[in-house]
């Protein structure tokens, strides 16, 4: 659970696992994002391919610190049960810490059921793996501080997404940063208040001067699901403007239909920010 001695970084760094969406993309895994501080590894959300850009990044694979789910939309959590099995073979002795919605100890508990004969056999059979490696102690979180530990505090607030009864964002505060995850939101006014200040605000976003129909089974609502479940850019924006972080990265770009990178931030400085802004790649560190 602990970083390797030459990957080791000075003070917090963002690392970016994977900036994808449900749609897949070999150039972007599943959302899942790294926060270290010294050899401690914080992992937000656990999207599919997560345990692979582990390894790429050079971040420990046997396991993080704490895991920190958004919501329990399946392209945010396709990867959890890679990360519980994979770092449990990879040497994991203790419970993996995870942290998450109401509805995640129930997940837990199935994809544990789920592999039960694989448990069985790597604990009983010739691999003889740590009996409890495998375990995962579940929090279900409330708004409020939810890690506070060696100097990192980490606070979970609601957001808006869509139908979700329960979707969370992330502020993490380290002894030299502070740095705030939206999850999935659409406009936020909570999420403005807690990221105020912030030194890293990395969030969703879609288009909005394009937003169509699309030719798929529901998709004459997509508009209507882009504007409830998600953030535009022109809100990003007005978002940024309001909290003014040293900078903004973006990633889990939602439906881009052809929008380029340049045509969005032109949106966002019409909703009013003028600041630092990144588009988010798999592996980029910040």
């Amino acid at each position: 659970m602990r970083l390797p001695a030459e990957a080791k970084p000075a003070g917090t760094q963002v690392v970016l696992l994977g900036t994808g969406m449900p749609r897949p993309d070999p150039a972007a895994s599943g959302p899942a994002t790294a926060v270290t501080v010294g050899d401690k590894v914080f992992l937000f959300d656990a999207g599919p391919g997560v345990m692979r850009r582990m390894n790429a990044a050079g971040l420990p694979i046997n396991g993080v610190t704490a895991l920190f789910v958004t919501h329990l939309h399946s392209d945010h959590t396709l990867g959890y049960p890679d990360l519980i099995f994979t770092s449990w073979v990879m040497g994991r002795k203790s419970p993996l810490q995870a942290y998450g919605p109401p509805g995640l100890q129930q997940m837990t508990d199935h994809l544990l059921a789920a592999y039960s004969e694989d448990i069985a056999i790597r604990v009983n059979g010739y691999e003889r793996g740590v009996p409890d490696g495998f375990k995962v102690a579940v929090h279900e979180v409330a708004p409020g501080v939810v890690y506070e530990q060696d100097g990192v505090r980490v606070t979970a607030f609601r957001v808006p997404h869509g139908t979700w009864k329960e979707s969370f964002g992330y502020r993490l505060e380290t002894p030299d940063r502070v740095i705030v995850i939206s999850g999935d939101t659409s406009y936020s006014e909570e999420l403005i208040k807690q990221a105020k200040g912030c030194d890293v605000l990395i969030h969703e976003i879609y288009p909005e001067q394009r937003v169509l129909p699309e030719k798929r089974p529901g998709g004459e609502f997509w508009p209507i699901y882009l504007k409830i479940f998600h953030t535009s850019d022109l809100e990003v924006g007005k978002v940024a403007a309001q909290v003014q972080p040293k900078l903004l990265i973006l990633h889990h770009v939602v439906s881009r239909q052809g929008v380029t990178d340049d045509e969005m931030i032109a949106n966002i400085r019409r909703g009013g920010y003028a600041g630092p802004v990144v588009f988010g790649h798999d592996l980029e560190r910040h």
